[in-house]
């Protein structure tokens, strides 16, 4: 009993931290790293742990799952380039920067650990940045960018993770080993996650009591992993193509009562994994600190100081060249996007360089490592130093970057989002036209209240009697296929569709509640 009294007890102070994150308009992470590096130098704290093959399914899985299933592959696509060069370039150079770093200033480590180090800090972690930025509303692109690069920048990491992983194992590199290996990794992941995402979806479609179906979510997401490292692919990858492909599927087959509730459930797990990565590193922490000798922890602290400092250098140093070179193409070419979006700028460019905090994935990949792993505490202290060093440097300063820099977009999720209200009104209304039934009319004007695009939504109770219900589905209905329909088309992008959707969720929910 001891031990859950003491993990009730951490979660308590976790929410509580969260809480003063939310008061001060923080990242909550923010508060939860200096709470896991207190934990560290608490005598007599709890001893929990988790086992290192389990870390990467348990605590990556889930996150990568919630942050593709909102990603929005149309906007990904207007925005390839940046974040091409983010998952590829910047990982990479960052990979062998801190590398470099760590054979510098401790010659004995060989370079397997310390391209593993390099990997498991080179990700950054888009919560952290989205989480102070949506609340400025910044232009959509540097959302788009961000995100997208927080879904994939894992791939590239993780798969250098394994590689050198592998090597410090074998003792040995060689590119004609590894070159086959990570191409098959690359490419059956593409095409074995989406087969997943088919078959899942069609089991799952079929289920409507919602706690089976919520569990089941779970269950397939970690299964999902787990048949993926066994197949030797790369876990990430195919989890991205997974979630992805069930995404681009689930609005039309999942009725709003199944929905709504799992939304609310994947976000409080997502909020409970990041509690336990930082609880769970920080308790490796002390013990590590407490094991090296003075000498060598001031080493060891070293280490940690220059690869955060390498890390928040390299992304800049990479990203401001890029924007450079897209900005002068820019003035050489013109600026033809396919729809309206933020130019990019000197200030973009700025926001997004300093937007690198990591996070739950450098956790994770560290407590994953083999407690028999070369350096493998050089490799977890010094994680958690950039993990805690990013969310407060770059976490606590984003927001007054942002604010300073005044940068607008003119809103262009909200138009669309206007735009498909329109359509989905339009929609609506035309299954009732004819109908001059006192019912009909009832339920024109509270679409037309609802939905009209000028008019703020109010998810307030709005069901109607039984002999209406009839003609309300099929309205409700006919907006799905209408708002379904412009997402296909490219007309609007997932934040905009994803908005409308709630909308109709909480229209449709407030019927069944009163039917």
């Amino acid at each position: 009993m001891r031990g859950l009294e003491e993990l009730l007890a951490l979660f308590l102070a976790a929410v509580a931290l969260a809480s003063a994150a939310r008061r001060v308009g923080a990242p909550y992470p923010v508060f939860l790293a200096l709470g896991g590096a207190v934990l560290a130098f608490v005598p007599g704290a709890p001893s929990f742990s988790v086992p290192p093959e389990l870390a990467l399914a348990l605590f990556v899985a889930p996150v990568l799952l919630d942050a593709a299933f909102d990603a929005s592959l149309r906007d990904l696509r207007d925005n390839w380039a940046p974040v091409t060069g983010l998952v590829v370039c910047a990982v990479g150079l960052t990979t062998a920067a801190v590398a470099v770093v760590v054979r510098t200033l401790l010659p004995e480590v060989p370079w397997a650990p310390a391209i593993v180090l390099g990997a498991v800090v080179a990700p950054p972690d888009a919560a952290a940045a989205t989480a102070v930025l949506r609340q400025l509303r910044p232009p959509h692109r540097i959302l788009t960018i961000l995100e997208g690069e927080s879904l994939l920048n894992d791939a590239s990491a993780l798969l250098i993770y394994r590689l050198a992983v592998g090597a410090a194992a074998a003792h040995s590199f060689s590119l004609n080993t590894v070159a086959p290996t990570f191409l098959v990794a690359v490419a059956g992941s593409v095409v074995v996650g989406p087969v997943l995402g088919w078959l899942v979806f069609n089991v799952l479609a079929r289920v409507q009591h919602v706690p089976t179906s919520i569990i089941l979510q779970f269950v397939t997401t970690f299964g999902v992993w787990i048949l993926a490292e066994h197949l030797g692919l790369s876990g990430v990858l195919t989890m991205v193509c997974y979630a992805v492909t069930v995404a681009r599927w689930s609005p039309e087959r999942t009725p709003a009562q199944t929905r709504l509730p799992t939304y609310a459930v994947w976000e409080t797990v997502v909020f409970a994994l990041n509690v336990l990565a930082f609880i769970f590193i920080g308790l490796q922490v002390r013990p590590i600190l407490d094991s090296l000798g003075e000498a060598e922890r001031g080493r060891y602290l070293v280490v940690a100081l220059a690869v955060l400092a390498t890390v928040i250098v390299v992304r800049p140093a990479w990203h401001m060249t890029f924007n450079a070179v897209i900005r002068w193409r820019h003035r050489q070419y013109g600026f033809n996007p396919p729809r309206p979006m933020l130019r990019p700028t000197v200030g973009s460019g700025l926001v997004i360089s300093w937007a690198g905090m990591r996070g739950i994935v450098s956790l994770a990949a560290a407590l994953a490592l083999p407690a028999a792993f070369p350096y493998r505490d050089l490799i977890v202290l010094t994680a958690f130093s950039v993990v805690l060093g990013t969310l407060t440097i770059q976490g606590l300063t984003l927001k007054p970057l942002l604010r300073s820099l005044h940068l607008q977009d003119g809103d262009p999720v909200g138009q669309e989002s206007s735009a498909a209200r329109v359509r989905v009104l339009e929609a609506a209304l035309s299954t009732l036209a004819g109908d001059a039934s006192p019912a009909a009319e009832a339920i024109r004007r509270e679409l037309g209240a609802r939905l009209a695009p000028d008019v703020p939504w109010d998810c307030g109770d709005a069901g109607l009697a039984g002999a209406h219900a009839q003609l309300r589905r099929r309205a409700l209905e006919a907006s799905r296929r209408a708002v379904l329909a412009m997402r296909a088309g490219g007309d609007i992008g997932d934040d905009a569709f994803h908005r409308i959707e709630e909308e109709l969720d909480w229209l449709e929910m407030a019927g069944v509640t009163r039917d």
